[in-house]
């Protein structure tokens, strides 16, 4: 998401109710981990200047990129210009703040970027940003005027919604028309809400104004990483410059804890409200503070001063509520529903992210031969993760996914399961090793992937370890959004025919890697304690499955695809910009077992088909994927009041359905399984699937291998 975008418009609801795992995507993440930029008012601010370190960074990361980079591919006015646009996109993402002059009087330097970066140089990153924030302090009062104002919602006109025809205005007219159109569609969507007019407004002016002081506040770090990052974006859509900050939270992603009061905050119009109290932590434990609250302030210890953080960076909100276990915070707080603030004191503690870790349950599905239900032990796994910190220790606890995910399956051993179900639906990836050693879970020794480097040799990773955790039925469910590790997992267990793969016609076609260099680390190497500068995320290699062919554009495609609107949504790896190209290497050698066969996969599609077909709850997915695809090349919202409802309210209900249906799954109170018709129809191919291996349906002949 835009991590600029003050309001970010919407598109009309199209029965989002079939869009979970999109939804998925985009849930706010633990207490210090969400990170959106903020500033303060322009009377306060001082000119910004870099930071000492920034030239330093620059050049390291200019080396690093043309040094290591999969591509190989030199910083030239090529790439200068991919950087100035992506920079000016990652400001100004609809175009509402900068003038057409602006970005022309800038376009002078715009092939001279490659020349500033090998100086070190990050000066136009300033001269933009400050005339941003000019840009910005002219356009409240335009706000203000407009939210005085009367405005004709009868007049048949409509706002742009697509940012590649999105033009900046030429003229200070055409500012105050930019703006009036933004400004009836926020009061539209508001009136579509149910909020009263006089609230709408001043809800309206909170969230532009606040949205100015939070872009005041960027810091040179927050500001470097979204230069950096233009640039490295600029070499394909997976390489990123993260600042200390980033570097920290990604850290804590990884090992899955931190210390803290456990809740997971987002910034709403000038305010840090709660999205979701984490179960056993501190704050789940005290009790008083819910949902939906705002916190207004935060104060170290019983007696510490609170500080005001209305309008206060998110992630400075965060350092403050964040600190050593066993420690008190106070927070002043909002409740919802109310106006007046009360203080609570909570004890922080260590927080253990279970939102993110491996969790597993047992559920029943068809029939036996015998007449008794197939047990099958369903594991959902969000992402493949290692506590790195720990492993590079020594530590023998270290948190794993691999781990947690055996300890699991020797449950399900234990207790008699049928088939295992690996759910990697929406897991956008994480640790290489972790994917290889997850699959040796499943499979004997043998290659899990290729990894080809940019000097275009190709290494062979195996799983080493003999034997296996689970040598029973086996079937792995996948999404457009099962990216990077989760499509080594999902290609391996395919290529060996292990098990049975389901789910959207592919994944998202994530097929590179990338290695993390810490640059105070890279730098400082002879330093005990080198200084925290951030570090380069960048594509390194490319890997392909055992069979020899990459994942990177096309993805790993299901063995019986189930019918989603997430396969027509542009979402996927070949949509982004500067993607790195598919192609193939030779395939290792390895021995296919014959769990899937051919003539199986032709029954299990055929029959899934035919329960499909007559399916009302995908007959009704069926509509509303036509109405996507009739929709998803509208460039406008027609904001005549008339259409502007009707439009609204094709999809509405089901919003809301979808809205509390993501509030129930995406949180760390999130079920294990959602018994949905997509997720049932899943398992009702697990239980043909089990039939055809327990010969219930002799028909099927088995037939070894490829």
């Amino acid at each position: 998401m835009d991590r600029h975008l003050p309001v970010a418009i919407r598109t009309m609801p199209l029965r989002p109710s079939r869009v979970s795992a999109l939804s998925r995507l985009f849930c706010a993440v633990l207490i210090g981990i969400l990170l959106v930029p903020a500033r303060m008012s322009a009377d306060e601010r001082e000119a910004p200047t870099p930071g000492p370190n920034d030239r330093q960074i620059t050049l390291a990361v200019k080396s690093y990129l043309e040094r290591e980079h999969f591509l190989r591919k030199p910083i030239d006015d090529e790439i200068a210009s991919r950087w100035f646009d992506t920079f000016f996109a990652a400001l100004d993402p609809l175009k509402i703040y900068f003038l057409q002059s602006d970005v022309d009087s800038f376009a002078e330097k715009k092939t001279s970027l490659d020349d500033l970066v090998r100086r070190g140089d990050v000066s136009f990153a300033y001269e933009v940003y400050d005339r941003f924030l000019e840009r910005i302090d002219e356009r409240i009062p335009i706000v203000e005027e407009l939210l005085k104002a009367k405005l004709d919602f009868n007049q048949k006109e409509s706002i742009v919604i697509d940012r590649d025809i999105a033009v900046w205005a030429k003229t200070q007219d055409e500012v105050r028309d930019k703006w009036r159109r933004r400004i009836k569609y926020d009061l539209l969507v508001q009136k579509m809400e149910k909020v009263g007019p006089e609230e709408a407004r001043k809800k309206l002016l909170r969230r532009y104004t606040s949205f100015a002081k939070r872009m005041h506040q960027m810091n040179a770090d927050e500001l470097l990483e979204t230069y950096l990052s233009s640039l490295t974006s600029s070499l394909d859509p997976h390489t990123s410059f993260m600042s200390p900050g980033t570097l920290e939270n990604f850290e804590i992603t990884m090992r899955l804890q931190l210390d803290g009061i456990g809740a997971s905050l987002k910034g709403e119009d000038g305010f840090t409200t709660v999205a979701e109290i984490v179960p056993g932590g501190a704050a789940d434990k005290d009790s008083r503070l819910k949902r939906k609250d705002r916190i207004v302030g935060v104060g170290q210890g019983r007696e510490g001063e609170l500080v005001d953080v209305v309008d206060m960076n998110l992630n400075d909100v965060v350092k403050l509520i964040r600190g050593k276990r066993g420690t008190v915070v106070r927070l002043k707080v909002i409740p919802v529903g109310q106006t007046v603030p009360t203080v609570y004191d909570i004890v922080r503690a260590k927080i253990e992210l279970q939102d993110s870790a491996a969790r597993g349950e047992i559920i029943e599905e068809g029939v036996k031969p015998d007449g008794s239900p197939w047990r099958v032990g369903v594991i959902n796994l969000p992402s493949f993760y290692m506590d790195m910190a720990a492993a590079r220790q020594g530590r023998a606890d270290y948190k794993s996914s691999t781990r947690d995910c055996r300890k699991l399956l020797e449950g399900f051993r234990e207790q008699g399961v049928d088939c295992v179900v690996l759910d990697l639906r929406s897991n956008g990836g994480g640790s290489l090793p972790e994917s290889i050693s997850l699959t040796g879970l499943f499979i004997d020794t043998g290659p899990v992937v290729q990894i080809k480097d940019a000097d275009q040799r190709v290494q062979q990773y195996d799983d080493l370890e003999p034997g296996v955790v689970w040598d029973g039925p086996l079937v792995v469910l996948v999404n457009k959004f099962s990216a990077s590790a989760s499509e080594i997992v999902a290609g391996a267990i395919q290529d060996y025919r292990r098990g049975l793969v389901i789910g959207d016609s592919a994944t998202h076609g994530k097929g590179t890697v990338q290695s993390l260099l810490d640059l105070g680390r890279q730098l400082f190497q002879r330093l005990p304690n080198a200084p925290s500068l951030g570090a380069l995320k960048i594509t390194m290699q490319q890997f392909y499955r055992p069979g020899g062919l990459s994942t990177q554009m096309e993805g790993v495609k299901s063995d019986v695809e189930l019918p989603s609107i997430t396969d027509h949504l542009p979402v996927g790896e070949a949509d982004l910009d500067h993607a790195i190209p598919f192609d193939r290497v030779d395939a290792a050698e390895f021995t296919t077992t014959d769990n899937v066969t051919d003539p199986m996969l032709k029954v299990l599609r055929e029959r899934s088909a035919e329960r499909v077909a007559g399916d009302e709850e995908f007959l009704e997915l069926a509509t509303d994927i036509a109405r996507y695809e009739e929709r998803k090349n509208e460039k406008t919202i027609s904001l005549l009041e008339s259409d502007f409802v009707k439009e609204w309210n094709e999809g509405k209900a089901a919003e809301k359905e979808e809205e509390k249906k993501q509030e129930e799954n995406a949180g760390p109170r999130r079920p294990v399984v959602t018994r949905d018709f997509y997720f049932d129809e899943a398992m009702r191919v697990t239980a043909d699937y089990l039939a055809i291996l327990s010969g219930a349906m002799p028909f099927i002949a088995k037939s070894g291998g490829d």
